[in-house]
This record gives structure tokens, sequence and C-alpha cells, in this order.
């Protein structure tokens, strides 16, 4: 009993401590920038005694940063998932998926910015480079999922599913530039305009 008590505490303590690297990571590439974001860099922002605990944690700066985008991309989806389970129609669903994906671009800047430091150094399982389009790609089919579930129950008009998701995953992405910084977009603007387009591009009618 003893042993299991304790090998949960350290699963717990290891959770956490993952946690809290991670989150320093994040502030350190939103700050200074991928190049310049040394482990000792992120062993001071996170209060740790030596880059050697981030080694313990972490195989190298690669498996830091899959392990960034996998959280980042986690608590962006709980978020927008909760928000579409919410709704009961396909066009309420849409709605809720583009005003999540927004307002969390809008509530997490340091993240995005980390995101985008990220985007050119992430790599697939080959040890290539992931591009744009590849890293996309779940995004897009699971929305497209969405569309034609529409379309089944007759919420939507007739179009072509895949076509309709890369253009609103590329609203979203352009958005993700534009979250913050001099050239921010004003959000609740960029969410109103951008739920009232495909609403009617795909419902053939603006929202109620």
């Amino acid at each position: 009993m003893q042993i299991k008590q304790k090998a949960s505490r350290d699963s717990v303590t290891n959770a956490s401590r993952r946690a809290q690297i991670i989150a320093a990571a994040i502030d350190t590439i939103a700050e200074l920038g991928y190049d310049k974001a040394s482990f000792a860099r992120i062993t001071e922002r996170a209060g740790l005694s030596s880059p050697r605990l981030i080694s313990y944690h972490f195989a190298g700066k690669d498996d830091l940063i899959k392990a960034i985008v996998e959280e980042v991309y986690r608590a962006g989806a709980t978020y927008i998932v909760d928000r579409m389970k919410a709704e009961d129609t396909a066009p309420g669903r849409l709605k809720a998926y583009l005003t999540a994906n927004l307002e969390f671009l809008r509530d997490h800047p340091k993240e995005i910015i980390a995101l985008t430091e990220l985007g050119s150094h992430l790599r697939n399982p080959s040890g290539e480079r992931h591009t744009t389009a590849e890293y996309q790609e779940p995004g897009v089919q699971a929305l497209a999922d969405l569309l034609r579930d529409g379309q089944r129950s007759g919420e939507f008009r007739e179009f072509d599913p895949r076509s309709m998701a890369v253009m609103i995953r590329g609203a979203v992405e352009a958005a993700a530039s534009r979250a913050s910084g001099p050239q921010a977009l004003d959000m609740a603007a960029y969410i109103r305009e951008t739920v009232t387009t495909f609403l009617i591009a795909t419902t053939g009618e603006p929202p109620r």
C-alpha cells in the first residue's frame, strides 16, 4: 500500500513539475523567441535549481516543443468542444466553434505567440518539418465532419465540406497572427463578422 501511495505522489509531483516547465517555456519563448529560449532561461523563469531538472522530464528541446504544442492544443480543444456541446443545432455548433476558437486566441496571447515561434521547428515522426497544411489537417477533417452532419440534417446547404472547412480554418489561422500586438484585430468585431460570413455561407441566411 505504501509503495502504491508513493508512486501516486511521485506521479502527481512529476505531472506538476512538467506543467511548471511547460508554462515557463511558453512565457520564455513568447518573450524572447525560440532561439533565445535556452534551458537556462527556462530554468530561471520556472524557479528551478538546475537545467538538469528539465532534462529529467524532457528528452531535449524537441520533446519540450512537442509537449508545449500538445498542451496548448489540448486546452484549446477542451474549451472549444465544451462550448460546442452546449449547442443542439448545426449552425449553433458552427457559431460556437468559431467564437470559441477566436476567443481562445484573444485570451491566450502568450500561448499563441509561442506556437507561432515554434511553427517552423515542429517535426513529424519521420523527422521532417511539418508543413502548415499537414499541421492543420486534423482540424480541417473534424470541421468537415461537422459540416457534413449539418448537411445530412438539412440545416446546411449543399457545398463541398472540405473546401468550406479549409476556408473556415484559414479565417481562424489568419486571426492567430493578429490577436495581439500593434496590428491586433478588434477581436469582438472579427468574431461577429466571421460568424456572420460563414453562417451565411453554410445556411444561406445570416445568424439570428
